[in-house]
């Protein structure tokens, strides 16, 4: 729909929206997002909290307001939306209102350190053995979960599924909150230096990460991927907490027992679909950001 936008020029390359197209467009996003989150977004309204859900919120540092408003992408206009001059991040120019072309080169660094992690995690194949024992070794000897439900096996048989099993996570934000007796049995030594060697598409947090890619690039891409994302961050967040040692059947999730075989096939299956469907989703993201930031090379050498 959209196209891409020299930060040089100030009105856009595509024909504007009107306000009934951009509109109609807005409704669509909004009638998804209601589809998807509906319920929970009003129950979240009166105070309640939900521990699968809500991380997307909190660990992300994001508001729903990031997922339920629409965005036409850099590159698009909108006309008769004054409305958008509000929001962080949008311009007048000639053909209507759009997000603000600066932001492309003040966003350089960031625009391209994001293409290298994505182009390498893309050129791996996904690593499937790990069973998503992370959860797991981030309660591996301490009495002090970082969740308020109980422990389906209980603290020594937790203990005991990590004591018995490898540990092969190759995402620095889930090693990190690793026990100090969880942290050498894995079998690298994660770090942030490192992190862009380690990542690879099979990673459950990898896929969500996508999630916080599109946050950081609002209002620069389009509510599609930012949905697109949100949406295979949700169903990998689920997969993440059903397979995690709590008990979460009160909330209406079925455990995927790990510690049995049964119980890991069904997980390296659903682990394989995220995964395909994060392969697709980054590709799409990466053509969008590549051609994003080459509009910053392009303007460096006029």
């Amino acid at each position: 729909m959209s196209s891409v936008m020299s930060p040089a020029v100030t009105a856009t390359t595509a024909p504007p929206l009107t306000g009934a197209q951009w509109r109609e467009l807005r409704a669509q996003h909004a009638d998804r997002v209601d589809a998807l989150i509906g319920d929970y977004l009003r129950r979240r309204k009166s105070g309640e909290k939900h521990p699968v859900i809500d991380f997307l919120f909190t660990y992300y540092g994001s508001r729903p307001a990031h997922v339920t408003r629409w965005h036409p992408g850099i590159g698009t206009a909108l006309a008769d939306a004054d409305e958008y001059l509000k929001l962080p991040g949008y311009v007048r120019g000639r053909d209507g209102v759009h997000a603000d072309p600066a932001l492309v080169t003040e966003r350089a660094e960031q625009l391209h350190s994001t293409v290298a992690l994505l182009a390498a995690t893309a050129g791996r194949p996904p690593r499937l053995g790990c069973f998503g024992l992370h959860e797991w070794a981030m309660v591996f000897r301490t009495d002090r979960p970082r969740h308020s439900f109980p422990l389906r096996l209980g603290a020594a048989g937790t203990n005991a599924v990590i004591e018995s099993m490898p540990l092969r996570c190759t995402h620095f934000d889930a090693f990190r909150f690793f026990t100090e007796a969880a942290a050498p049995l894995n079998e690298r030594q994660l770090s942030r230096s490192s992190q862009q060697a380690n990542e690879q598409p099979g990673c459950l947090h990898t896929t969500m990460d996508l999630y916080r890619v599109c946050l950081r690039m609002i209002p620069l891409i389009e509510s599609d991927l930012i949905f697109a994302a949100f949406r295979l961050a949700l169903d990998a967040r689920e997969l993440d907490m059903c397979a995690s040692p709590y008990d979460l059947t009160a909330l209406g999730y079925d455990p995927v027992c790990v510690e049995t075989p049964a119980g890991r096939a069904e997980y390296v299956r659903r682990q394989s679909d995220i995964a395909e469907r994060g392969s697709l989703l980054r590709e799409s993201i990466l053509d969008r950001l590549r051609g994003i930031a080459d509009t910053t090379d392009c303007a460096g050498k006029t």
